[in-house]
């Protein structure tokens, strides 16, 4: 199958993938940018819709690539290729894999997220670095958590470095976004424990039951959480810390307690109906 190439940076479809590497512009139309063969063949198969495609074949990794692209253009999505310095430029990542779509963001609501008596939530406060924001979605998809809520957001949750950490579980995993108020009224409703790991106490995690329904509240890398989840926690732990350093990058200390909550219940969390 033949595609229209485009060689120029002057083309209309290049200034609109320049644009659209700055938030504003993917707020402003409802999109976002995803990278790379495994990114997009995930984004479909969880129903995420593609409006444009670019690839540059020099980039390819493997052989799947261009099957995927014609099945993309007979279904109707607009297909181009970009010379190679062109999806360089409008690329986030520096080893490009030739690939490069536009998607239609999804919302996520409170009301969407699924629950469960025993659910294992993790509650993300102002994560700023789309890395860990990615990271601990990953994290989450891999104990099968019941959902991740995002409180005062700090970063894009559509940010394509999130959509890369994560590798595609940001399309996988039950996602809300709503204010601290908006979502501990939504846990407390519901009684699920609010768990908050903090340097300021002697509670160990693995001392702590973790098996009954169960939020993680981490907060934002810097300062850690506010005022507002750390008076309303029902357990405050404390992950031990035996060097020289006083605190774990959060998508690790994320990781390790949402680890400790599957290994207390003996079974992989998740399953859960949406009501």
């Amino acid at each position: 199958m033949e595609f229209l190439q485009i060689t120029s940076a002057q083309n209309e479809a290049v200034k609109h993938l320049v644009r659209l590497r700055d938030r504003r512009h993917r707020d402003r139309e409802g999109v976002t940018l995803l990278e790379g063969y495994r990114e997009l063949t995930r984004a479909r198969e969880y129903g995420m819709t593609l409006t444009e495609c670019f690839f540059s074949p020099e980039f390819f990794l493997g052989v799947n690539e261009m099957p995927f692209l014609e099945k993309l253009a007979a279904e109707g999505v607009p297909v181009r290729r970009l010379a190679p310095h062109l999806l360089e430029k409008v690329a986030y990542r520096d080893r490009p894999e030739g690939l490069l779509a536009i998607a239609k963001m999804r919302r996520h609501t409170l009301a969407d997220l699924p629950y469960r008596a025993d659910g294992l939530y993790l509650v993300a406060e102002t994560i700023e670095k789309p890395g860990n924001l990615g990271s601990m979605l990953r994290s989450a998809d891999a104990v099968g958590a019941t959902g991740v809520i995002v409180c005062e957001r700090g970063t894009d949750i559509y940010n394509p470095n999130v959509i890369r950490a994560s590798t595609g579980a940001l399309f996988s995993m039950p996602l809300a976004e709503g204010s601290n108020e908006e979502v501990y009224e939504w846990l407390h409703r519901r009684d699920i424990g609010i768990l908050a790991a903090t340097p300021h106490t002697d509670k160990r995690y693995t001392d702590t039951d973790m098996t009954r329904g169960v939020a993680i509240v981490v907060g934002a890398e810097q300062t850690g959480l506010t005022d507002f989840w750390m008076t309303r926690a029902d357990m405050q732990v404390v992950i031990p810390m035996l060097g020289k350093i006083d605190s774990l990058n959060v998508a690790a200390a994320t990781t390790i307690l949402l680890y400790e909550a599957v290994r207390q219940r003996g079974f992989p969390a998740g399953g859960a109906t949406a009501i």
